[in-house]
């Protein structure tokens, strides 16, 4: 079987993960790599036994497929620079720094009939694969995110670098629209918003409250989602679930008329996966896990949030 061609666009933090994992699959081959960085550049390309290119353009016509993986700003032109050579596109999130661009990169994508996936990663955490198919119809989900203060991401607010996260994974659990959103935040040690919290009301009635923070004296995140079915409780530090639903959980219960199970997920590679399932739509041409638009609706969420953070400190002052 032919081998899917894939390029990485920076090699930074995550990048030189991304083309890691290129490498490691028996179905692709990594032809390259590019940064500005040359040093960077080179010195990945030579621990991986693949050609190294000072400018991304020098990927046209060699891949298949690419991932970009530069600062925010530089997603649309690149992502779009890309498409219109007809290649498939991971592109890390959030998928670009405004909708219109999200929408014109959609646009193209579907005119082509080329793939446009969104890196959010967290959607391949074995901790959400394997709650998926537990939560029906939540009617309330409340979600902490908290992470010990680190220089990387601060160019953004904590909202698109952090709470994006959980937006994308909850828009997926609900599958509606939103009829309401309330926030408030605000910038503690850098210029972007470090703390932030939102009320989001969905128009099939469920109602999330998300909370993120990169001031934290610790790391945590939890998820725990309330449905008519029961209630399950996501905790991703300690890799552990637990499951309350309805039926005779006997006298060792402590919630009368419900049963309770505890268990442990197994700590994977979500990058991998990641990967693994943008190289399979390559292969298939069928919708990614993570689609353009999903990165889309998750992107407008968080710049609606951090409009209201933002407008809500101009009335303070």
């Amino acid at each position: 079987m032919k081998k899917i061609r894939a390029g990485v666009v920076g090699i930074g933090y995550l990048g030189k993960f991304h083309a890691e994992k290129y490498a490691g699959l028996d179905n692709v081959e990594l032809v390259g790599v590019a940064d500005v960085n040359r040093e960077q550049a080179r010195e990945i390309s030579e621990k991986l036994g693949t050609s190294v290119f000072y400018d991304y353009k020098d990927l046209f016509g060699k891949v298949d497929a690419v991932s970009i993986v530069v600062p925010t700003p530089l997603h649309f032109e690149i992502c779009k620079a890309f498409l219109e050579n007809d290649i498939d596109v991971l592109i890390e999130k959030p998928i670009t720094t405004t909708v219109a661009e999200a929408d014109e990169l959609i646009r193209m994508a579907d005119l082509k009939g080329l793939i446009l996936q969104v890196g959010h990663l967290e959607r391949f955490n074995p901790a959400v694969t394997a709650i998926s198919h537990l939560v029906h119809h939540p009617v309330f989900i409340e979600s902490n995110r908290l992470s010990i203060y680190k220089k990387r991401g601060t160019d953004v607010s904590v909202v698109l670098d952090l709470m994006i996260h959980d937006i994308d994974i909850i828009l997926n659990f609900v599958k509606s629209g939103i009829r309401y959103s309330h926030a408030m935040g605000a910038s503690v040690v850098s210029d972007s918003v470090d703390i932030a919290h939102a009320h989001i009301e969905f128009e099939s009635g469920a109602v999330a409250n998300v909370t993120a923070s990169r001031i934290s004296s610790k790391n945590e995140r939890k998820i725990r989602i309330f449905q008519k079915e029961g209630y399950i409780s996501l905790d991703f530090a300690n890799r552990s679930i637990i499951h309350v639903w309805p039926g005779n959980g006997g006298s060792a219960s402590p919630i009368p008329g419900m049963q309770i199970e505890e268990r442990r997920f197994m700590e994977g590679d979500a990058l991998e996966e990641e990967i693994r399932s943008f190289i399979g739509a390559v292969k298939t041409r069928q919708e990614p896990e993570v689609s353009g638009r999903m990165g889309r609706d998750a992107l407008k969420t968080a710049l609606d949030i951090t409009r209201q953070i933002r407008e809500s400190a101009r009335r303070i002052k």
